[in-house]
């Protein structure tokens, strides 16, 4: 069966022959330059906690988190991926009228809003507006659907798009929706003079909830790292929803490594733009429409079937992208490409270079 996700090694081996780590994988947007070594060495230094059931507070984790974001420990709640505490919120969000989704969405929303039978209302985004800058206005739909008995969930930066909302264009929708649930896996790619964060106001505002990951910037996908930052009356109620222990200790130790790793978070600040922007130029010139974008992946709009690029790239190149088809707004129009090391750019740049050439 297709994925529907980014990142399946298992069924891109399985298509090609070859094991999983001879594929070069552009499909899941992770970090090439992790895991760092303040996640290993805090691994190694927890391995005799692996007798003992970690922290059920996870004081430690939020402490590290609530130092990072300048928050209360009670505002945080940790988890076993952002995926979990997504679960969470669409029960949330399944208890109001109707949740508006801005579309086109990350498959896993859908997931989580039909788990509790939750009414939606897709807001598409206008993908005929090609900005020349990685800004994106919000959906016009959204302001007739605005009131106290509905919920409103987004990721910023925009997944599959990589567009970003400035804090502006989603404020005014905090004063009217319920519940506003806010997806920013993507923003610690951003630095602090340029992300749109609404971390800074959750406590502001108790209808706001905001998901962060840890596994895309710190490249840390194996270990399942999330949080949420709310009103700590919701997030004790999630806590007594879910099941206990959801974080193994390695991972709350290695979470709380990693977000006090300033060289790290430098580090990529640093790597990400130019790196970005020589594949963001290396495809424009094979012929391809990629997406200015905000995170650390690029939306590309194909002439030739996505689907079959990922084929001939499978086959040929053994490289895996990300097909589009899961997104239906998108379809087999657009695929979509971490960015990786810079000689990895160019191997993927140069086997499409092959590819269209052949065809």
């Amino acid at each position: 069966m297709r994925p529907v996700h980014g990142g399946n090694l298992a069924w891109a081996a399985e298509k090609t022959g070859c094991p999983p780590d001879a594929i070069l994988d552009f499909s899941a947007s992770i970090s090439p330059l992790g895991p760092p070594q303040s996640a290993i060495a805090a691994i190694q230094a927890n391995l005799g906690n692996l007798s003992y059931y970690p922290d059920p507070n996870y004081r430690e984790l939020r402490a590290a988190l609530s130092q990072s974001h300048q928050l209360p420990p009670e505002w945080i709640l940790p988890g076993n991926g952002s995926a979990e505490l997504l679960t969470l919120a669409g029960w949330d969000l399944a208890k109001l009228a109707v949740t508006a989704l801005v579309t086109p969405a990350f498959g896993d929303y859908w997931r989580c809003l039909k788990a509790f039978n939750a009414k939606v209302l897709e807001c598409p985004l206008d993908l005929e507006v090609r900005e020349k800058d990685s800004l994106l206005p919000l959906a016009s739909c959204l302001l007739p659907l605005a009131s106290d008995k509905c919920g409103l969930l987004l990721n910023n930066p925009h997944n599959p798009t990589g567009k970003l909302f400035s804090q502006e264009a989603i404020l005014p929708y905090l004063e009217k929706f319920a519940l506003v649930v806010l997806d920013e896996a993507f923003m610690d790619f951003l630095p602090p003079d340029q992300d749109q964060s609404l971390i800074p106001l959750v406590q502001k505002y108790p209808n706001l909830v905001i998901l962060r990951s840890l596994t895309k910037f710190y490249s840390l996908p194996g270990l399942r790292l999330g949080y949420a930052l709310a009103h700590p009356d919701r997030l004790q109620r999630w806590q007594q929803w879910r099941d206990p222990w959801p974080v193994n200790a390695l991972a709350a130790a290695a979470a709380a490594a990693v977000v006090q790793d300033k060289e790290f978070q430098q580090q990529t600040w640093n790597w990400l733009p130019p790196t970005k922007l020589q594949l963001f130029q290396g495809l424009e010139l094979v012929g391809f429409q990629p997406w200015q974008s905000a995170a650390n992946f690029l939306l590309v709009e194909s002439e030739q079937p996505s689907s079959q690029l990922q084929q001939q790239l499978l086959q040929d190149h053994q490289i895996l992208i990300r097909d589009c088809l899961s997104f239906p707004e998108l379809g087999d129009r657009y695929f979509r490409v971490a960015v990786r090391l810079k000689e990895e750019n160019e191997r993927l740049v140069q086997a499409l270079s092959t590819i269209i050439n052949a065809n």
